[in-house]
C-alpha cells in the first residue's frame, strides 16, 4: 500500500454521469476528467512554525472536490490515482442525507426572507 508524505492525499477519481440531463449519452472520448474523488490514503500532516504536526482535515473515505489540473497522476497496482496537497482540495462532499437537509433548510430560510421583502 502507498502512504503519502506530509500534507498530501491519495485520491481515486469518481466518474461522473455518462448521460446528460436530456438523456444524451456522452462517449468516453468526449468526457472530461472528473473533479470529484474518494480519499484513499492521507499523510500525517504538515508541520507548523513550531515543528508540530498539524493533522489533515480529510480522512480516508471522504469524497472531495479538486481542480481539473491539480495533483500528480500515478498508477499503483494497475489503478490510476491522484496525489494532491490538501490545500489544493476545494472541499468535502457531504452525504446526500446531510446535503439535502442543509439544502431544504436553506430553501426555507430563503423563502422566509423573500416573503418579508415583499
Amino acid at each position: 500500500m502507498f502512504r503519502p508524505l506530509h500534507d498530501r492525499v491519495l485520491v481515486r477519481r469518481i466518474d461522473g454521469e455518462s448521460k446528460t440531463s436530456g438523456g444524451i449519452i456522452i462517449p468516453d472520448t468526449a468526457k472530461e476528467k472528473p473533479s470529484e474523488g474518494e480519499v484513499v490514503a492521507v499523510g500525517p500532516g504538515a508541520r507548523d512554525e513550531g515543528g508540530k504536526i498539524v493533522p489533515l482535515s480529510v480522512k480516508v473515505g471522504d469524497h472531495v472536490l479538486f481542480g481539473k489540473w491539480n495533483g500528480t497522476e500515478v498508477k499503483l497496482d494497475g489503478e490510476e490515482l491522484l496525489i494532491v496537497k490538501e490545500s489544493d482540495l476545494f472541499g468535502i462532499v457531504e452525504s446526500d442525507a446531510v446535503a439535502s437537509k442543509a439544502r431544504s433548510s436553506h430553501d426555507a430560510s430563503t423563502t422566509k426572507k423573500s416573503r418579508k421583502a415583499a
